[in-house]
């Protein structure tokens, strides 16, 4: 019996071995594939997971992480404010009426973070890139980052692939958008 047992084990590792049509492959990119699907099927996420209290970078913080990135960037005009757009994302997420917050969870405030900043276009320069760095800002803040087991909640390509969804979207798909960055972050948070 237990011979058997072994030689099925055998088999079978040795099938998925040597068959290169084999599909394994496919199991890492089963999340992704998921959230597509609920994209089609209008089923993301409406909420975050995460109701703790929201611990909010300090528009000091936010500036010296412009500064931090303006060293890195070939533009004299980088991370330029040319209105009060900039001041005004920062501060929207932090809005609710008497007890409730509009965006209750951490991962609305921050889907809504990257999109006012990157919507209300505040910077001469850089908008896209400054509403990234202060996503990701937000996220570390409130422990959202990383995930249990140390790996970034978002991926470099990722990251930017959102941001340029953002960026890309009609403002009246501004609840989409936010309900994909949200989706996103639940998944892998997780």
């Amino acid at each position: 019996m237990l011979h058997d047992g072994i030689s099925i084990l055998s088999r079978v590792i040795e099938e998925k071995i040597s068959n290169p049509e084999s599909y394994d492959w496919l199991n890492h990119f089963r999340e992704g594939l998921r959230l597509l699907d609920d994209y089609d099927h209008k089923a993301l996420d409406e909420q975050g997971r995460h109701f703790t209290k929201t611990e909010f970078p300090s528009q000091k913080e936010y500036e010296r992480l412009i500064d931090k990135m303006r060293s890195d960037v070939d533009s004299e005009l980088f991370g330029i404010l040319k209105d009060g757009g900039f001041d005004s994302a920062v501060h929207q997420i932090m809005q609710g009426h008497r007890e409730e917050d509009f965006y209750p969870s951490l991962e609305e405030k921050a889907a809504m973070l990257m999109y006012l900043i990157v919507k209300n276009h505040a910077f001469v320069d850089g908008n896209k890139r400054i509403a990234a760095a202060c996503f990701l800002l937000f996220l570390s803040r409130n422990r959202l980052l990383y995930t249990t087991g140390g790996t970034t909640v978002i991926s470099n390509e990722a990251l930017a692939s959102l941001t340029l969804f953002v960026a890309e979207s009609k403002p009246n798909e501004m609840e989409t958008v936010k309900r994909l960055l949200v989706s996103v972050l639940n998944r892998n948070l997780t």
